[in-house]
């Protein structure tokens, strides 16, 4: 079977790939477990480094996503499975509307569209976010609280979850949507997310590196792991469509922590050292972003279908250290 990942080659794209590698087979739309022969990773830019390079099964396309053509030409196969990741993040979905519009809309529908002509059901999995929430909000979020996004990157998320419920009830894909908490810590660098910060106040420190903090150290968040968010992914996949039921989206577990206790895991990871390279210097358009989403998540539905979160923020920060090569300061 062929497998498509947009934003293939960004983070959490390669992540995923590497999984589907190693596991090899997927869950189709029809129940049958399926050998996967080729995996194509679609992202706007060359990378520095093509990934898996001496992996026969990986393909690597540049284009666009909001091009009908191009996305036609790649969902091409009865059957195949969709990851759709591609997206322009929230703080650069609030500086460039066209844009947002343009990549998050037109190009989730391009994905839709071909996935519906293609000639036989199609598994979509799109990734989603808690900024899909907004507005008065209760003291813990679920899966049924009202949607009423504060940015336009929320908006365009939760058309495509609204969507996604729609191509599905009609018979023209099985698709699904994974909502999805703050994921940390990314490695690299900074991006144009408002929610950066977040795997930022770890990734800098831990490297020698000054990070500047846009928001409180009272500020409250949801955070999960990407090693969670990885298996979470497959195992939504894998669901069957009587197992969603009307509703595709599921919300994905996470933890409900402040950036204080954030700082308090980078200490006991890093030393006083590196909790000294963390300031905090208010942004203004950051704050204003951050204190729309919701400050706790709770996902029952999720977790009785078998998804799973880290038990705390220090696995979490123990993970990204031991798959980037970085050593406690207090010997863990």
């Amino acid at each position: 079977m062929k497998v498509l990942i947009t934003g293939g080659l960004g983070f959490l794209g390669r992540r995923l790939a590497q999984a589907i590698l190693d596991r090899g087979t997927l869950i189709t739309a029809d129940g049958t477990e399926q050998t996967v022969e080729n995996v194509v990773l679609f992202d706007h830019a060359v990378p520095d480094v093509a990934p898996f390079a001496d992996d026969m099964r990986v393909q690597i396309f540049i284009g666009d996503i909001s091009d009908r053509t191009v996305v036609f030409s790649l969902v091409d196969q009865a059957g195949m499975s969709i990851f759709h990741l591609a997206s322009i993040v929230s703080g650069e979905g609030e500086t460039n509307f066209d844009d947002a519009i343009r990549v998050n809309l037109d190009g989730g529908l391009n994905v839709l569209e071909a996935a519906r002509t293609v000639g036989g059901p199609c598994k979509i999995v799109a990734t989603s976010s808690l900024a899909g929430f907004g507005g008065q909000l209760p003291e813990v979020v679920g899966d049924t609280t009202r949607l009423v996004p504060q940015t336009t990157y929320g908006t365009t998320k939760v058309i495509l979850e609204l969507l996604i419920n729609d191509y599905s009830r009609k018979g023209f894909l099985d698709g699904r949507t994974a909502r999805l908490p703050t994921v940390i810590v990314r490695p690299g660098q900074p991006n144009a997310a408002a929610s950066s910060f977040f795997s930022g106040v770890f990734r800098e420190p831990l490297r020698g590196v000054t990070c500047a903090l846009p928001v409180e150290p009272s500020q409250l968040a949801a955070v999960t792991g990407y090693r969670s968010v990885i298996r979470d992914l497959m195992i939504l996949h894998d669901l069957s469509a009587d197992q969603l039921g009307h509703d595709r989206t599921l919300g994905f577990p996470a933890l409900n922590i402040s950036v204080q206790d954030m700082l308090d895991a980078l200490e006991h990871v890093g030393g006083a050292e590196a909790r000294d390279l963390v300031s905090v210097e208010a942004d203004p358009t950051v704050q204003a972003i951050v204190s729309t989403w919701p400050t706790a998540l709770e996902a029952r539905r999720a977790l009785s279908l078998g998804l799973t979160h880290e038990q705390s923020l220090y696995e979490i920060v123990s993970d990204y250290m031991e798959d980037y090569g970085l050593v406690a300061r207090n010997g863990e």
